[in-house]
């Protein structure tokens, strides 16, 4: 149920029409809301938590654009952007580069509220969005798109791009003080995968660029690997490294002159 860049054919940006939201829909998002909202002020990111409030996300109030998109912009200059589902590569990346970040508006239905393949609105939005007001997160993001944009041409890097993302911004782990916490939105929008992550039963490794590039995801099932950041300045500092990775592992020239 979680995004991640994928070829597709592309799907055109459009409003939120949100006087379309039903009383279902309404129940979902608040039912989802506070289900994860028992479990998470103990687990997640103090950013995440922090970031909440920031755009005035609530159980009882499904998120209006129009009325996010100015408090995100005051805090790190980001905005939403509606979209129908998964977008193709070009339009998604340039969309970061441009600090926007493209979300579904259609929420899941009463039967789909533990899994869904397709990400919905409370997994783009709810888990998404309240960190998108960290600054160096925000910076991190808008580099993997401006990055990946000098890519599009060459697919094994844009699967590798795809991994880095998959294993920070939907599946991310973060040490504060000395606990672990969870940053990444496939997690935070997942109650099962949120208690897994951090039981003993998965494993985990120290944030390394190299290491993540050369590591496959999985979609279907808990992740076989989690990687821990010690601080969201370490991913905006790690995109030196990650444009140099790439360089090697595709024979790119570099683009600095």
């Amino acid at each position: 149920m979680n995004h991640v860049p994928t070829a597709v054919a592309t799907a055109p940006l459009r409003d939120q029409d949100y006087a379309h939201y039903t009383a279902a829909d309404r129940w979902v998002w608040q039912t989802l809301f506070e289900r994860q909202m028992q479990v998470l002020p103990t687990v997640a990111s103090s950013r995440f938590l922090e970031g909440l409030p920031t755009v005035d996300f609530r159980a009882a109030k499904i998120p209006d654009f129009s009325e996010v998109n100015p408090l995100l912009a005051q805090a790190t200059g980001w905005s939403l952007v509606a979209v129908p589902g998964i977008v193709d590569d070009r339009t998604f990346f340039e969309l970061l580069a441009a600090r926007r970040f493209p979300a579904t508006t259609w929420l899941r239905t009463p039967a789909q509220l533990d899994y869904l393949e397709e990400p919905d609105m409370f997994h783009d939005v709810f888990a998404h969005v309240p960190l998108l007001t960290d600054q160096y997160f925000a910076d991190f993001l808008q580099a993997v798109g401006t990055l990946a944009l000098r890519y599009l041409h060459d697919v094994h890097a844009v699967e590798l791009l795809s991994r880095l993302y998959w294993f920070t911004v939907e599946f991310g782990l973060i040490v504060e003080g000395d606990r672990l916490r969870i940053y990444g939105a496939g997690i935070l929008s997942s109650a099962g995968e949120t208690k897994f992550c951090l039981s003993d039963e998965s494993a985990r490794r120290p944030f390394d660029v190299a290491h993540i590039l050369a590591t496959p995801y999985v979609k279907d099932r808990m992740q076989d690997v989690y990687f821990i950041i010690d601080s969201y300045e370490q991913l905006a500092d790690c995109v030196p490294t990650l444009e140099a990775e790439l360089r090697r592992l595709t024979q790119q020239p570099s683009s600095v002159g």
